[in-house]
Parts: C-alpha cells; structure tokens; sequence
C-alpha cells in the first residue's frame, strides 16, 4: 500500500514561507537541502508524518502562477474557531468561517487562507473524516 509523505509547493521567498507555515501551523523545518539551483525545505509538526515540501528556485525573482490546477491543502484544528481568531490576531488574514451542510446538516466547519505566494489553504474542525 502506498502511503502519502509529503505535498510540494515553489515559494519566492524561504523566511518568509517558513514563518507563516510556522505561526499559522506550526510546522518546524525537519530537514533543509540545499543545492546549486534550487532548495528543499521539509516542514512539519508532531500531529502527523506528513510533510509540507517548501521549494525555492534560487534566483526566481517573479511569484509563480498557480495555475487552474492547484486546489489547496488542508489543515485540521481541535478548534478552529480559536484558530481562526488567533490567525486574524497574527494578522494573517484568515477569510470567513463557513458552516457546510449541503443536505441542512453540517458536515464541516472550515475557514481558507492564502499563504504569503498565493496558495490557498483550508483549515477545517477536526472530527467525522476530517481527523
């Protein structure tokens, strides 16, 4: 069976990338490769082994465009209710809460936001399948 290790996503700028994955998150640099054109840095916390693969293409100076494709990652939270007011207090800009009950029951709480190069991230309240 195939398990899932890491998502990679190009960001501009390696510090800046790292500290909103840091205050939003709370993923720590695990691991950090760095070669002649490029470096990979592999982001994660203690909730899980799944890593967030930060990519910068060394003299890239334009934001990459993300393109149709990308979706977003998700993130889930005991209380994302707390999180989202600790992510607005940071002044990270986190957007609405929004309550998903497609049939009138609520199946997920969740808020997006934008990480500092554009990639949206979900952040949902951890229980049903979103543990």
């Amino acid at each position: 069976m195939a398990k899932a290790i890491h998502s990679m996503i190009r960001v501009l700028d390696e510090a800046r990338s790292v500290r909103f994955y840091t205050a939003a998150f709370g993923l720590a640099v695990a691991d950090r490769l760095d070669f002649d054109s490029f470096t990979l840095i592999y982001m994660s916390n203690p909730e899980t082994g799944f890593e967030l693969e930060l990519t910068v293409n060394k003299g890239r100076t334009e934001a990459y465009a993300l393109g149709d494709g990308y979706g977003h990652l998700a993130f889930s939270v005991d209380d994302v209710n707390a999180e989202h007011a600790r992510l607005t207090e940071a002044g990270l800009a986190p957007r609405k809460l929004v309550d998903f009950a497609p049939a009138g029951t609520v199946i997920a709480r969740f808020f997006f936001i934008a990480d500092p190069d554009g990639y949206q991230i979900e952040v949902l309240q951890r229980g049903g399948r979103y543990l």
